[in-house]
C-alpha cells in the first residue's frame, strides 16, 4: 500500500491563503479544518498557524515589497504564485530565525506544484532571491500621506484607516493598528462554580501549560504553552471555557444575579450565557438562543461540559417577535451580528472583506435592538453589545433606539479598575487601551411604568423554531 503524501505546514498556509482569495473563505476555519485532516504534529500546527495569520496581517505590505522586485504586480499574478511569493518574503522579513534560502527554496517548491504556469517558479525564484539580497535595506513606505502610509505599513484597507483615523486621531489610530497585528493571548475564564483560579493554575502548571492572572480582571487567566485546549482534563471537566475579557466584561456591565430570567438572543457559541450561568451561580434561567438551529447543539454541549443547568437553548430569529416572550425578562442581552473589526487581531482577514453589505448593518442591528427590547419586563435592563468599533454600529444605533423608545434609558454601571464606573453608561473597549478585543456594550434600562403584559408560565417548555 502506498504511503500517504505528507502535507507540510507551508502547504498547509498556501492552501489557507489561496482559500482565502479564491472562495472567501474564513481562515480560521479553513485552517484549522486542514490541520485537523493533516495531523501535524504541536511544532508545525504552530507555523502554518504563524504563517497564515502573519501572511494575512501585513498582505498590503508584503505586496509593496514584491511590488519593488517584480516586473508583474502582485494583484496580476496567479493566486497560489502571488500566495506562495507572500510565503516567503514574511519569512524573509517577519521570521529571523528561518534562514532566508530556506524560505525561497520552500515557496519555489510550492509554485512548482501548484501553479498551472511552468515558467513561475523561475519568477518566483529571480523576485525571491533579488529581494533576499536587500533585506537590510527594504524599501521603505512613503510618507506623503499618513493615511496610505499607515495602509501600508500596517495592512489596513484605507477606508478602514480613514475610519480610525476620524475616531482616534492619527497616533493612537496607529497604535491600534499595530495592535491589530500582534498576536493575542489566549484568555479563560474560571467556572467558579467547579474551581477556583488557585487550583486551575496549580492544574494547568501540572499539565505543563504556563497560565498567569488578568493584571485586573478576577477569575481570568492568560495561557500559553497548552497545545490543543481540549485535551486538557480542565477543559473536558469544565473548569474553564474560552472568552475574551470584553465579552466577560459585557456580561458584568449587564449585572447578571441570580434567580433573574435571562433572555441572550444572539448567543452562539455561549460564552456570554456561560458566563451569566456562573455570576448567577447557576441559579435561574437563561434562555440562550440563535437564529442558526445547528449552533444550538455548540451551547447546549458547552453548557452541559461546564455543568450549567440553568441554560436552555434555543433556535431564534431575535428580528421576529415571540409573543410568549412579551416582558418576560429580567435582562435581555443583544450580542448584535456586525462588521467585526474589534476582532481583527483574532481574525486578520477581517480588514479585507468588502465593505459595502456593512452599510446595511445598523438596519439589522435596530431591527434585533427594537424587538428583544419588548422581551425586557418593566424595570427590567437591556444590553447591546458588538464586537465592531465602528460608531455607526454602536453609539448611533443606541441614540436612535434611545428617540423611539421612551420607555428605556442608559444607565450608569461599574466594571472593574482601570475602567471603574461608567457614567454614560456605554462604552468601547479598545484592543490598543484595554488589551481586550474591540468591544461595545451600552445598558439600557426599562422603566418600571412600562405598560405591563401578563408573564407566560410555560415559556421555558415551548419549543422555539
Amino acid at each position: 500500500m502506498a504511503s500517504q503524501k505528507t502535507v507540510t505546514a507551508r502547504e498547509i498556509a498556501l492552501q489557507t491563503l489561496s482559500a482565502c482569495e479564491r472562495q472567501g473563505a474564513w481562515s480560521d476555519g479553513y485552517l484549522n479544518k486542514a490541520l485537523r485532516e493533516a495531523r501535524l504534529d504541536g511544532r508545525d500546527a504552530a507555523l502554518a498557524t504563524r504563517l497564515c495569520f502573519g501572511v494575512l496581517q501585513n498582505r498590503m505590505l508584503l505586496d509593496f515589497y514584491l511590488g519593488k522586485f517584480s516586473s508583474m504586480p502582485p494583484e496580476k499574478m496567479e493566486i497560489n504564485v502571488r500566495c506562495a511569493l507572500r510565503l516567503a518574503v514574511y519569512q524573509m522579513a517577519f521570521l529571523t530565525k528561518i534562514p532566508a534560502s530556506a524560505a525561497v527554496n520552500e515557496s519555489v517548491e510550492l509554485v512548482k506544484r501548484y501553479s498551472k504556469n511552468p515558467r513561475a517558479a523561475g519568477l518566483c525564484n529571480g523576485v525571491l532571491r533579488a529581494l533576499a539580497r536587500h533585506l537590510d535595506d527594504l524599501p521603505q513606505v512613503d510618507r506623503r500621506s499618513s493615511v496610505h502610509y499607515l495602509a501600508t505599513l500596517y495592512s489596513h484597507p484605507v477606508w478602514l484607516v480613514e475610519e480610525f483615523i476620524g475616531a482616534l486621531g492619527p497616533e493612537e489610530a496607529e497604535a491600534l493598528l499595530r495592535a491589530d497585528n500582534q498576536e493575542p493571548p489566549t484568555c479563560i475564564q474560571v467556572n467558579t462554580l467547579r474551581t477556583t483560579a488557585e487550583e486551575l493554575l496549580r492544574e494547568l502548571s501540572l499539565a505543563g501549560a504556563q497560565a498567569q492572572r488578568h493584571p485586573w480582571l478576577e477569575d481570568c487567566l492568560f495561557l500559553t504553552g497548552a497545545g490543543d485546549l481540549e485535551r486538557l482534563p480542565a477543559f473536558q471537566e469544565g473548569r474553564f471555557y474560552v472568552q475574551d475579557p470584553a465579552a466577560r466584561l459585557a456580561v458584568m456591565a449587564a449585572g447578571a444575579e441570580p434567580g433573574m430570567r435571562v433572555l441572550d438572543a444572539c448567543a452562539a457559541p455561549g460564552g456570554k450565557s456561560f458566563a451569566a450561568a456562573i455570576a448567577m451561580e447557576d441559579k435561574g434561567e437563561i434562555v440562550s438562543c440563535d437564529i442558526h438551529s445547528r449552533k444550538q447543539g455548540l451551547i447546549e454541549s458547552g453548557a452541559a461540559r461546564l455543568g450549567l443547568g440553568c441554560i436552555t437553548a434555543r433556535t431564534l430569529d431575535a428580528k421576529l417577535r415571540r409573543e410568549e416572550f412579551a416582558q418576560a425578562f429580567d435582562l435581555v442581552v443583544a450580542d448584535v451580528p456586525c462588521s467585526g473589526l474589534g476582532i481583527i487581531r483574532k481574525k486578520p482577514d477581517i480588514r479585507y472583506k468588502d465593505p459595502g453589505p456593512l452599510e446595511n448593518l445598523p438596519a439589522v442591528q435596530s431591527a434585533i435592538l427594537d424587538n428583544v427590547a419588548g422581551y425586557v419586563r418593566p424595570g427590567g435592563v437591556l444590553l447591546y453589545a458588538t464586537c465592531t468599533l465602528r460608531e455607526r454600529e454602536n453609539g448611533a444605533v443606541v441614540r436612535a433606539f434611545l428617540k423611539q423608545h421612551g420607555d428605556f434609558v442608559l444607565e450608569q454601571f461599574r466594571l472593574p479598575e482601570p475602567i471603574g464606573c461608567v457614567e454614560e453608561g456605554m462604552l468601547t473597549l479598545w484592543p490598543h487601551r484595554h488589551g481586550t478585543d474591540g468591544f461595545f456594550f451600552a445598558r439600557l434600562r426599562r422603566s418600571e411604568g412600562a405598560a405591563r403584559t401578563p408573564r407566560p408560565t410555560a415559556a421555558r417548555s415551548e419549543e422555539i423554531s
